[in-house]
């Protein structure tokens, strides 16, 4: 188990947005036609999490890139798969001044890892090292699969709500209090969101952990954590449709801090994964 209790966390958090997305059900058609959404929602999941690498390759209009294109990389994603016993990743780099990272795939075995121009040229070798051993243990820990489910039961929610909103609830016979109905229908896909969110962030605690421990330099990914937080305020990318459905895979919060607000942040503030990333290295972490 971490020492932060992460994993019990995101349990807590997806017991919530299931609660959530029952307590709304319930309301509609006295909860008979709940299946059919939940139909719905795996559907959107498996979509999502089938072409996860795609969708999020396209959005960066990344490109594969080869050893001879990318020595450094391959070399450090080589040793850190092997010696976490997980098959190479393929390798994209995605040309943009922005500096990040993400990884994606539904499994090791179908995975990607891709950097940007922007990071390869802020980062020294230790600190990228760093960078790509958090981004594999995104792919190991199926926080692809996490973050999929999460986003489409939260798109559920939405869409149960604005079924509510525009048809009443059912029959007469089923239809609950106007007011309740009116209620939960407006702030049922605002917490699912803010569970969303907040579900990230706990798998980015997650990564920064397991990444530490894998590279063993936990000073290395605090580094690079401080440097990408000052480049991407130097070098942040436009909140488009696509860019924003993938920038919760991203090391770094990719934007504008005035175009997110904490609250709907995907990622926790740098200043307290520095702060856990320091407090690990120094022997203090979980005490």
């Amino acid at each position: 188990m971490h020492n932060h209790f992460n994993g019990l966390k995101t349990a807590g958090l997806f017991a919530l947005i299931w609660v959530l997305l029952l307590g709304l059900g319930s309301l509609i058609g006295g909860g008979r036609y709940i299946w059919l959404f939940a139909l719905i929602g795996l559907a959107t999941t498996f979509y999502s999490y089938w072409n996860s690498d795609k969708l999020a390759i396209r959005a960066m209009r990344a490109y594969p890139v080869s050893e001879a294109q990318a020595p450094v990389m391959y070399r450090i994603v080589r040793e850190l798969s092997t010696a976490a016993g997980k098959p190479m990743p393929a390798l994209y780099i995605s040309p943009t001044p922005a500096p990040n990272a993400f990884a994606t795939g539904r499994s090791p075995d179908h995975a990607a890892v891709c950097c940007t121009e922007g990071i390869l040229t802020l980062l020294d070798e230790r600190e990228l090292r760093g960078v790509l051993g958090h981004e594999l243990m995104h792919v190991y820990n199926r926080d692809i699969l996490t973050g999929s489910v999460a986003a489409a039961i939260a798109g559920l929610i939405t869409s149960v709500a604005q079924m509510a909103m525009f048809f009443g609830g059912g029959s007469d016979e089923d239809r609950p209090n106007p007011l309740a109905l009116l209620g939960m229908a407006l702030l049922a896909p605002f917490a699912a969101m803010v569970i969303q969110m907040a579900i990230s962030r706990t798998r980015e605690y997650d990564a920064d952990e397991d990444g530490a421990t894998l590279t063993g330099d936990p000073l290395a990914l605090a580094s690079a954590l401080r440097k990408l937080e000052l480049g991407t305020r130097r070098a942040p990318l436009a909140p488009t449709p696509q860019v924003v459905g993938a920038s919760h895979m991203m090391i770094a919060n990719p934007f504008r801090a005035q175009d997110v607000s904490r609250f709907f942040a995907t990622h926790p503030p740098m200043g307290e994964r520095v702060a856990r990333l320091e407090a690990m290295a120094s022997g203090r972490h979980g005490r």
